[in-house]
């Protein structure tokens, strides 16, 4: 009978260590994809980068958009207004009509 309980004790001990084991193996395996998650180079801080530099991007393109629309209508508007563009010539380039005289002051 002794040597049954002592043959149940080592089957026991044994059943454990093999649970130990694989408790060990699976922390360490979890430990690892937690560490992948967060810090790799598709980690969270590496999407959270670049989360707010495409928000900067979008901004910077709305902007420029806008921009641009204004651009496109100034150039609409020298080509199709003679007035505006003559306008432009007097005050960027100083320009006058030939009875005129100009008068410029320096601040």
């Amino acid at each position: 009978m002794l040597q049954r309980n002592l043959l149940r004790k080592q089957v026991y001990q044994e059943k454990r260590k093999q649970s130990l084991i694989i408790y060990l193996l699976l922390i360490a395996v979890n430990l690892y994809l937690l560490w992948s998650l967060i810090f790799d180079d598709n980690g969270i801080f590496k999407y959270l980068n670049l989360k707010e530099k495409h928000l900067e991007l979008t901004n910077e393109i709305s902007l420029l958009e806008e921009e641009n629309k204004q651009l496109k209508a100034e150039i609409n508007r020298i080509q199709e207004d003679p007035f505006y563009m003559e306008k432009l010539a007097r005050e960027q380039l100083n320009l006058s009509r030939p009875d005129e005289l100009v008068f410029i002051f320096q601040e």
